[in-house]
């Protein structure tokens, strides 16, 4: 299996650890934190370094995945995964075995699908996008990069969702809609 390390080591990280030890293309050579100390472990995965270390770890490591979650900002996120393509780190799109994703789209590098969510044809994503558990992305939608699809949220056919935006939980969409920016989880956006 190809080694990856994971860059950040909250919430987030523990949901992508289960969904790459399920997929199975990657074994999980180690986390990178900034607020953790080097050698505790998450989910038995060592911290082995911050930030600071990821030139220096390049040498070893050839994947790399942004495990940090986005519900404020866009940016912490977009900063590591410019950081990391910078220093020629690959980073691979990861789609959970029990997701749904048609032949028919289109996923860029950096993103993840998780558990249970759905990806019908005609759909594209962007690159460093988070499609959370039980979101569904309908035909002909458009996923700018740098989004995160929160839990349970509906993108309906034909959506555009601007690069650097958030859907909250639960979010409806109306088809044929263009969303950016931050939308509130429960919304029911038009």
């Amino acid at each position: 299996m190809k080694k990856i390390i994971l860059i950040g080591g909250g919430g987030h990280c523990k949901s992508v650890i289960d969904v790459i030890e399920q997929e199975g293309t990657y074994s999980i050579a180690g986390i990178i934190d900034n607020q953790k100390i080097s050698g505790e472990k998450i989910l038995n995965y060592e911290i082995i370094g911050t930030d600071s270390d990821l030139f220096e770890l390049r040498q070893t490591y050839t994947y790399a995945f942004v495990t940090i979650g986005q519900i404020y900002s866009h940016e912490t996120r977009s900063n590591l995964f410019n950081n990391l393509i910078k220093i020629g780190y690959e980073l691979p799109t990861i789609i959970s075995p029990r997701a749904y994703v048609s032949k028919y789209s289109d996923i860029d590098i950096g993103s993840i699908v998780m558990h249970h969510a759905v990806i019908n044809a005609g759909s594209r994503i962007g690159k460093n996008c988070i499609i959370n558990t039980n979101a569904i992305i309908e035909h002909d939608a458009i996923i700018g990069s740098n989004c995160h699809i929160s839990t349970a949220s509906v993108i309906n056919g034909g959506v555009v969702v601007e690069e650097n935006s958030f859907v909250g939980s639960n979010s409806t969409t109306k088809e044929n809609s263009l969303l950016k920016g931050f939308n509130k989880a429960g919304a029911v956006l038009k």
